[in-house]
C-alpha cells in the first residue's frame, strides 16, 4: 500500500514544485514565499522523524521543504531525532527495557520516564521501535520503524535541515555537550537552522557555526514559562526583540502569539509581532500547525484557511510554517495563497451545497444559502418538506427535531413512523407553517456523536427558514449556476397525509419560470424513481437518482435501468473512494463504468 501512496504523492509533489508563480509578492522578510518546515517529517501520519515520515514529507511537499529534527542525545553522545525527552511517549522502549525508567529534574521539574541519556545508540537503534504519540493518529505504522539518528535524517537529502535543541541545560548537567555535537554536525553534515528555547545555548553556539550558512533561531514557549538562562518568562522576553537580534536571526513563536484566540475559540485581532520583528530584520516562524488539532471556529475546520491566515493577509506574512502536515501547508503556499481572484473553469466539477453552507450557519436558512453563494457554490440545494397546511419549505429532514427547537415546544407530537425512520421524531407534516415559523434553527454537525467537532456556536440559531418559492426567488436574484430540489417521502405524504409534495415543487418551479429557461441548471433529486418520472417531460430539468446505500460497482444492466429515470446519480463518497482502516486504497469502477457508457453524471454526497 505504501508504494502506491508514494507514487500518488510524487505526482502531487511535481505539481507543487512547479506551481508557485514567480510574480507572487510576499510580505515575508525576504519577499519570497514562506518556508514549509516539516516537524519530524510527515509526523501527522507517520511516527515522528521515522524514515517513512521524512521520505513522505519530501515526496509530498514543496521542493524546498525544510525537515526539522528535535535533537536528543544518547548516553554515548549520538544525536537522535525525538520530540519528547521521554522516549516512552514516542517509542515502545517501556516494553523493551522494563526497568529503564528514571526521574530527572528537567528545567526545574521532576520528570519520570525513559531517557535517551540512559541508553547507548546501539541499544536504542537495535531494540526500540517508534509509535505514534497522538492517539487520534494512525497506529498502522507503530512498532515498524526504528528511531532515526540525525545522520539517518540527513541521508534522506532534505533541501534544508533544521535542528531544534530543546534541553541543552539538561544535557550539560548530565555531562553531555550539545554544542560539541552541533559543531561537528554543522561541519560534516550541513545544518541550515539551529533553534532553541534557551538563550544561553544560542549565545554559546553563536561563535561555533558559520552564521552565513546556519541561521540561529530563538524558540518562544508558553508566555508564562520561564526561560532557563535569564529566568524571565517568555512573555516578558517578547517585549525586547532587539536583544534577541543580537544572537539570533529569527524567532519561532506559537501561532497564538500572532493570532490570539479568545476563550470562546474565536480569533482576536492580530498582534504586531510579525511587523515588529521584521522591522528588526528578524524572521518569524509560526509553530503548532496540524490538520487534526482543534482550531478557531473562524477556520471551519479547514487547515488551509488557517495557513492562509498567517501568510496571505494584507498586513504581514510569517516567514515559515512549522507543521506536522507539510503537504497541506505546501498546498496553501503554492496553490491557494494570492489566488483569490481566479475563477473556476467550465471543465471543473460543480460544487453543490448541502443545505447551503450548513457548516457555518444552521442548514436551510437564508444565512446558510447566502454564505454558500459567497463561498462560491455553483448550485444551492433545497430539500423540500411540507407543513400540515401544505406549505413547501426547505429543511434537511422531515423530522424537525435536530434542525430546530421543536423539542422544546412540540414534544407531545413526537411519534414513530417506521416508513420514514426507525427512531421517534417530530415531523413537519404535523406542524402548521405558523408553528414552524416559531422555531429557531439549530446548527448541527454529523460528527457530534463521534467525539466532538462542534460547529460555529456564535451562529447556532441565526437565520430564518425559507419557503420553496422564497428559495427559488433567492436563487434567481443571486444568479447562481443552478439549483437542486430534493424530494423525499412523496408516497407516504400522498397516501397518509394527503399532501402532494411533487405538485407543490412543480408548481413553485413553474411559477418561478424555471421550467421555461435554460440559463440556470435545475436538478430534481429523489431516491424514488416514480417521483423522477413525473418530471420527465420538462426539458429544462435534469433528474438525479439519490442512491443512499454505498455501492462498489456499476454493472451495465442497472446503469441502463437507471437511465430510464435519471440523467445523473448521487452517491455516498465511499462508493467512489472506499477506505480501509482510515486509509484510501483504491477507487471503484463506478465512475469509469458510467463514463465509458456516456450514461450518467455522478454527484458525490459529502455531507458526512
Amino acid at each position: 500500500m505504501i508504494k502506491n501512496v508514494v507514487l500518488v504523492f510524487l505526482v502531487i509533489h511535481a505539481t507543487l514544485a512547479n506551481s508557485e508563480s514567480a510574480s507572487k509578492k510576499w510580505l515575508t522578510l525576504n519577499g519570497r514565499g514562506p518556508s514549509v518546515i516539516a516537524r519530524g517529517g510527515f509526523s501527522g501520519l507517520f511516527p515522528e522523524s521515522s524514515d517513512f515520515a521524512n521520505q513522505m514529507a519530501l515526496a509530498t511537499s514543496l521542493s524546498d521543504v525544510v525537515v526539522l529534527c528535535n535533537l536528543q542525545l544518547t548516553k554515548d553522545g549520538v544525536g537522535i531525532c525525538q520530540g519528547d525527552i521521554r522516549l516512552d511517549n514516542t517509542t515502545n522502549i517501556a516494553m523493551v527495557f522494563e526497568k529503564g525508567s528514571k526521574t530527572y529534574k528537567v528545567n526545574g521539574q521532576d520528570i519520570t520516564g525513559w531517557f535517551a541519556i540512559d541508553f547507548t545508540a546501539d541499544q536504542l537503534l537495535a531494540n526500540v521501535s517508534l509509535v505514534q504519540n497522538i492517539f487520534s493518529r494512525p497506529s498502522a505504522f507503530d512498532a515498524m520503524l526504528p528511531i532515526s539518528t540525525v545522520d539517518d535524517v540527513r541521508s534522506s537529502n532534505p533541501p534544508a535541515f533544521w535542528l531544534n535543541v530543546q534541553y541543552d541545560a539538561f544535557y550539560t548537567e548530565n555531562k553531555l555537550s550539545v554544542a560539541n555535537y552541533i559543531q561537528k554536525a554543522a561541519r560534516l553534515q550541513g545544518v541550515n537552522y539551529i533553534s532553541s528555547p534557551e538563550i544561553g545555548f544560542l549565545k554559546k553556539i553563536s561563535g561555533l557555526v558559520n552564521k552565513a550558512k546556519t541561521k540561529l533561531v530563538f524558540v518562544f514557549l508558553d508566555k508564562n514559562a520561564t526561560e532557563p538562562t535569564t529566568k524571565q518568562t517568555y512573555g516578558s522576553i517578547l517585549g525586547d526583540l532587539a536583544t534577541i537580534k543580537t544572537f539570533a536571526s529569527g524567532i519561532v513563536v506559537p501561532k497564538d502569539y500572532i493570532w490570539p484566540v479568545n476563550a470562546a475559540n474565536y480569533l482576536e485581532a492580530p498582534t504586531s509581532l510579525v511587523r515588529d520583528a521584521h522591522k528588526l530584520s528578524l524572521e518569524v516562524y509560526a509553530s503548532g500547525f496540524a490538520n487534526d488539532f482543534t482550531t478557531s471556529y473562524n477556520y471551519s475546520y479547514d487547515p488551509s484557511a488557517e495557513y492562509l491566515q498567517f501568510i496571505d493577509n494584507s498586513q504581514f506574512s510569517v516567514d515559515g510554517l512549522i507543521t506536522d502536515f507539510p503537504p497541506t501547508a505546501s498546498e496553501a503556499v503554492a496553490c491557494f495563497a494570492q489566488y483569490t481572484d481566479i475563477k473556476p473553469t467550465k471543465e471543473q466539477a460543480l460544487i453543490i451545497s448541502h443545505n447551503g453552507a450548513s457548516g457555518v450557519y444552521a442548514g436551510s436558512t437564508d444565512l446558510a444559502y447566502q454564505q454558500a453563494v459567497e463561498d462560491g457554490a455553483d448550485i444551492i440545494d433545497c430539500s423540500v418538506q411540507m407543513s400540515k397546511d401544505g406549505v413547501a419549505f426547505c429543511l434537511d429532514s422531515v423530522d424537525v427535531t435536530a434542525d430546530t427547537t421543536a423539542a422544546t415546544s412540540f414534544m407531545s407530537l413526537s411519534t414513530t413512523i417506521p416508513e420514514i425512520q426507525e427512531s421517534a421524531g417530530i415531523f413537519s407534516f404535523d406542524l402548521s407553517w405558523s408553528d414552524i415559523q416559531t422555531l429557531q434553527p439549530q446548527l448541527t454537525s454529523p460528527f457530534d456523536n463521534k467525539g466532538g467537532l462542534p460547529r460555529n456556536p456564535a451562529n447556532k440559531d441565526k437565520g430564518k427558514f425559507l419557503t420553496l418559492p422564497e428559495f427559488l426567488e433567492f436563487a434567481k436574484v443571486k444568479a447562481v449556476t443552478g439549483i437542486l430540489i430534493n424530494i423525499e417521502n412523496a408516497a407516504y405524504l400522498a397516501s397518509q397525509k394527503g399532501l402532494d409534495i411533487v405538485s407543490a415543487a412543480n408548481t413553485a418551479l413553474s411559477n418561478a419560470t424555471f421550467d421555461k429557461q435554460s440559463t440556470q441548471k435545475v436538478l430534481i433529486q429523489s431516491e424514488d424513481t416514480s417521483v423522477l418520472s413525473k418530471f420527465k417531460n420538462v426539458p429544462a430539468y435534469s433528474r438525479v437518482l439519490y442512491l443512499k446505500d454505498e455501492i462498489s460497482d456499476a454493472p451495465r444492466t442497472p446503469v441502463e435501468e437507471i437511465k430510464k429515470y435519471a440523467d445523473a446519480v448521487t452517491l455516498p463518497r465511499f462508493s467512489i473512494v472506499p477506505t480501509v482502516n482510515g486509509f484510501t486504497t483504491a477507487t471503484t469502477k463506478v465512475v469509469k463504468r458510467n463514463a465509458s457508457s456516456e450514461s450518467l453524471s455522478i454527484c458525490l454526497c459529502l455531507e458526512e
